[in-house]
């Protein structure tokens, strides 16, 4: 969960000219994208859940809760890590203060090599710890400033597994007060894996990035994972609603059920239903 990504570099067009995408093709891909990683967010829901029911059974007894409060987690955690062969890690990442005996606590836990499920160890005294600090990264970050889900990286995961991975993430809110995030991790290889034969089924150049242009995944060869695509405006392509219906007007393509592209400087921007990355393709 800490980053380090790749630089920043403003993408050109595909090699040879920006080459046209089939509407209903980029449609699918899209729906395809959201089908990977719905399963994901999903158990990062349910861990959302699961925090909040032990937060606010502290809250009904009129006390801070505590790390051994967090402790209840585990069992939750545990048993959608073995289950879901996705997620590399998962957990709730509290807010500093938020504990009454620890100022800051990840309660996480991830697989291990051999498929074991394990605790996260970290030492997070702010004196010794350079990990101390997590409200400035990414996937903490993005789910703090925006209330939404988000997904961060990718970026190498020095916190966790020194793999190349992505965060899911979301807010974990209770009575209006932010208490930190639930989240997940996704090793990049097994990303790649679920997606990249949907994005390869497109005829022409794409790509997945994130709400601030961080490129999750792609299949421009000089479009590398990591990097920031420069220019279009992410912020301004708009999510589909939960049960996937587009707005009025606009169609991703015959029985998907997703909102058609937002076309920005040649390229036409397309949401993955409600999961926070958005398909790049030339302008349909």
């Amino acid at each position: 969960m800490g980053s380090s990504p790749r630089p920043s570099h403003r993408p050109g067009p595909a090699k040879g000219g920006t080459q046209l995408v089939d509407d209903a093709a980029a449609a699918v891909a899209a729906a395809g994208v959201r089908d990977a990683l719905e399963c994901v967010f999903d158990a990062v829901t349910e861990i959302r859940a699961d925090t909040l029911a032990l937060l606010a059974g502290a809250s009904a007894e009129d006390r801070q809760p505590t790390t051994t409060d967090l402790a209840g987690l585990r069992p939750g955690l545990k048993e959608r890590l073995a289950r879901l062969a996705l997620m590399s890690g998962a957990g709730f990442v509290a807010a500093p203060g938020l504990l009454a005996d620890a100022e800051v606590w990840l309660e996480w836990w991830q697989t291990g090599p051999g498929g074991e499920v394990r605790p996260l160890l970290l030492d997070l005294d702010p004196q010794h710890s350079a990990y101390s600090d997590y409200t400035h990264w990414e996937w903490y970050a993005l789910a703090r400033d925006t209330g939404q889900r988000a997904v961060a990286g990718p970026y190498v995961d020095y916190l966790c597994s020194d793999e190349y991975s992505l965060t899911l993430s979301m807010p974990v809110t209770l009575d209006g007060r932010f208490t930190g995030v639930a989240a997940a991790d996704v090793y990049l290889p097994d990303f790649e894996a679920a997606v990249m034969p949907v994005l390869q089924r497109l005829p022409g150049p794409a790509c997945l990035v994130n709400s601030r242009g961080r490129v999750a995944v792609s299949t421009y060869a000089d479009h590398l994972a990591g990097s920031l695509l420069k220019g279009p405006d992410f912020t301004a392509v708009p999510a589909a609603p939960a049960d996937g219906g587009g707005a009025a007007g606009e169609s991703g393509g015959p029985g998907t059920g997703e909102p058609g592209p937002h076309v920005q400087e040649g390229l036409a921007l397309r949401a993955c239903g409600d999961i926070p990355l958005i398909l790049v393709t030339g302008e349909d």
